[in-house]
């Protein structure tokens, strides 16, 4: 019994070296160690190997839709999918072959087939994933002539844009609206080649289940799904003559916003954000920041007396507008629970449009109120009718981080060259 109880503790010994060993890979001649069970992908890409891919996500369950990440193993006769395949034994793997480069040139060529032509005036020119991998790939013709698809885009979102002819089918949006969000307001629809990413009836977006708090934007890898730019009518109030031109500036886009001009993520550039925009011809700049606090000190306040009062308790923040529209949605039992102030950015606007005229001595019509928000929900909410007075909105125009980067850039200064 005592050497039986050694042996399994000699195998239990070895079985946990070998978990710690892992399984090794040859890739591209080069050995690197992998975890069983673990795909392809994943293990590439721990050790510093990118292979495409337009179809997989981090965090999600592999679907192989796409095919952009076969790569060719060493015994079997198909190209196998990186982001689906699990290691279970030492592979041989050639993630760059000419077989495999050829495939992924096909693909990408199928998709572009029959995409439209209209990078350049595509709102995604730059940062499309497939414009980059037909570039990588060095596609500069089209080979293979498809049918293009005429399909109406959906403008009908104060928020989302949304442009079925431009759709690759990859199933993102699908999956995050899903996955994530739980609002399920994007699906596969049909079948053969009329499928297609549809809502549900095949109904507006602003007609449908969506929350528009942009996910989707972030997952779609083309121009298919893109924030309702309201950057094009800016000139318009800029230039107009007595008009006064305010902004507000939420605190997370002075962070988020140094990446897509370049800079190191996370820098923030609050300062320089101020300095472009009062150079652009604002004529004030705000942070949406006071507006938060003085909405926690109120909420602070309705708190205390909902507790006083033991009255629709617990008091659940309303900070936030997708969210507020999800409860609205899905959870309308919850709604007499909300808290009744608004969001900190409808709060500034409120600030802004009740209190500056007098400290500026300038009337209320003469005001343009520009939002620049992280969230594209933010331009839904600035359109409900509660946030209005007297059919007015609150907000003139809400624009997203990515919009603030196109006016930067438009604005023609040197941001190193700038003292905040």
């Amino acid at each position: 019994m005592r050497d039986m109880s050694r042996g399994v503790q000699v195998l239990g010994c070895l079985l946990q070296i070998e978990k710690q060993m892992g399984i090794q890979l040859e890739v591209n001649g080069t050995l690197i160690e992998a975890e069983k069970g673990e795909t392809i992908l994943s293990a590439l890409n721990r050790h510093g190997m990118q292979v495409p891919t337009l179809c997989s996500m981090k965090g999600f369950s592999p679907s192989g839709a796409c095919r952009m990440c076969v790569v060719e193993v060493e015994g079997r006769e198909n190209l196998v999918p990186a982001c689906s395949f699990p290691v279970e034994d030492s592979l041989k793997i050639l993630t760059h072959s000419p077989r495999v480069l050829k495939a992924r040139k096909t693909n990408v060529e199928l998709l572009l087939s029959n995409h439209p032509d209209d990078c350049l005036y595509c709102e995604r020119n730059g940062s499309c994933e497939l414009q980059t991998l037909a570039e990588d790939l060095n596609i500069r013709e089209r080979r293979i002539p498809g049918k293009k698809r005429t399909r109406k885009v959906d403008k009908s979102s104060p928020g989302i844009q949304r442009d079925p002819a431009k759709c690759i089918l990859c199933g993102r949006c699908v999956r995050v609206c899903e996955e994530v969000m739980a609002t399920s307001a994007l699906d596969f629809a049909w079948r053969g080649n009329e499928l297609s990413i549809s809502t549900a009836m095949g109904k507006p977006l602003n007609f449908s289940n969506c929350t528009a708090c942009g996910q989707c934007l972030i997952a779609c890898p083309t121009g298919a799904l893109i924030e309702h730019a309201e950057f094009p009518d800016l000139e318009s109030h800029i230039h107009a003559p007595g008009k006064k031109v305010v902004i507000q500036v939420s605190p997370a886009v002075s962070v988020s916003v140094a990446e897509m001009l370049g800079y190191k993520t996370g820098v923030n550039m609050d300062g320089i954000i101020n300095k472009v925009l009062r150079r652009y011809g604002f004529d004030q700049v705000f942070e949406t920041s006071f507006g938060a606090d003085v909405m926690i000190m109120e909420q602070a306040r309705i708190l205390r007396e909902r507790m006083e009062r033991q009255d629709s308790f617990p008091l659940i923040t309303s900070s936030c507008p997708a969210w507020i529209q999800y409860a609205e949605q899905y959870f309308p039992d919850l709604i007499p629970h909300l808290s009744p102030v608004r969001s900190p950015v409808q709060v500034t606007c409120s600030l802004i449009r009740e209190c500056f005229p007098r400290v500026a001595g300038i009337g209320n019509q003469d005001i343009v109120s520009v939002v620049i928000s992280s969230c594209t929900a933010a331009k839904n909410e600035a359109r409900r009718v509660e946030m209005t007075r007297s059919g007015i909105p609150m907000a003139d125009l809400v624009m997203t981080t990515r919009e603030l980067a196109r006016l930067i850039r438009l604005s023609g200064l040197d941001l190193d060259q700038l003292e905040p």
